[in-house]
């Protein structure tokens, strides 16, 4: 996906960027997460994001995780 600028949250006082980095691993790091699979989850999480109201910076799949 591309890459969106971090929103960084400003009050009195305070500032932040709350940010995620997050890694699936499969079981047995088996060669699921590719084709359909990987389009389908790609579609669930950009969704789960906008109901949530927050921001995927990137999103990638590899043979690893």
């Amino acid at each position: 996906m591309r890459r969106k600028h971090m929103e960084v949250v400003k009050g009195r006082g305070y500032v932040y960027s709350i940010q995620y980095h997050i890694v699936w691993c499969v079981k047995y790091r088996r060669d699921v997460l590719n084709g359909k699979v990987s389009t389908r989850l790609k579609e669930l999480l950009t969704r789960i994001s906008k109901d949530n109201g927050f921001q995927i910076l990137e999103m990638n799949m590899d043979e690893d995780h």
